[in-house]
């Protein structure tokens, strides 16, 4: 891989794993509602890609689907969910992304699944349950990772369903996530969500510099980016990188947000990224392009 080409991956990662660490400052410390915060990123990302959403791509229910879940749906959840949970642990038990589209693969593609790509899946699922559990909580299965989880999961559904969708640009793609997303998010914001205009007020310019580099650095530069280096590099060669993001954001969120790094989150964190090379170095010539946060 060309120089140039490395340090933007890994510029990449660091956006993502700077992204996590912003929104959990967002939803977290500034309050603002997550919903909220998530209809007006993709409120955003709609308006700047209007020139690229023609022509539909088709079938368009499944474009319209497929934005949704890649987009406001997931993120939806995944800022649900980091209003709880520290930015390590939701890192990592959203690395459970990868074998959760290997499986649904298995599913609806009709794919198979070899063998150590099997013992890869089953390695990141047991580190993804070290991580989310807690010994020290009442209910020991934290209910802020549930919801990562679950983004994770609505993610997984839609990069195996776009898989059957072609000829989508990056620019467009991401113009029907941002239609897709913003319209329903805002009515859910509207019927579950209080106060979210003045908490947004209250927080001032950085809640503002905040959704502008969640919407226009991390989804429209970082993604496109992303889809780019994919497009030029084999698959196989580029995802093993992006064990970077979540190492970055575990690193990040240590020093930023003070998370607690312990003996059952390295045990954890160490399974799981373990199975994610295994899957992904067993997956070599595929071409999978997950969304990140």
């Amino acid at each position: 891989m060309a120089l140039r080409d490395l340090s933007l991956m890994i510029l990449v990662c660091l956006t993502w794993a700077a992204h996590t660490i912003v929104s959990k400052i967002v939803v977290s410390g500034m309050e603002i509602p997550p919903l909220f915060y998530a209809a007006i990123r993709y409120g955003i990302v709609a308006l700047v890609t209007i020139p690229w959403l023609l022509p539909v791509p088709r079938p368009r229910w499944r474009m319209v689907l497929v934005g949704f879940l890649m987009g406001g749906g997931g993120f939806a959840l995944f800022f649900i969910g980091i209003k709880t949970a520290t930015p390590s642990s939701s890192a990592i038990v959203s690395q459970l992304g990868l074998p959760m589209t290997a499986l649904l693969s298995v599913v609806m593609l009709d794919e198979k699944i070899q063998w150590k790509r099997g013992i890869g899946i089953a390695l990141t699922f047991l580190g993804g349950l070290i991580v989310m559990w807690n010994p020290d909580e009442r209910f020991p299965i934290s209910g802020g990772l549930v919801f990562i989880l679950g983004s994770a999961f609505v993610a997984s559904l839609a990069a195996v369903m776009m898989k059957q969708i072609k000829g989508v640009k990056p620019l467009q793609f991401q113009a029907w996530v941002g239609l897709a997303s913003v319209i329903p998010l805002t009515f859910l914001s509207a019927g579950l969500e209080s106060s979210q205009f003045a908490l947004a007020e209250h927080a001032g310019w950085p809640f503002i510099l905040a959704v502008l580099f969640s919407a226009l650095v991390v989804s429209l530069v970082g993604h496109t980016i992303y889809y780019d280096l994919i497009r030029k590099y084999p698959a196989n060669f580029i995802a093993p990188l992006l064990i970077m993001n979540p190492l970055m954001t575990v690193a990040l969120g240590v020093l930023i947000t003070g998370d607690r790094f312990d003996l059952r989150m390295l045990l954890g964190t160490t399974l799981a990224l373990c199975g994610i090379l295994i899957i992904t170095l067993g997956a070599a010539g595929r071409k999978f392009r997950p969304e990140k946060p």
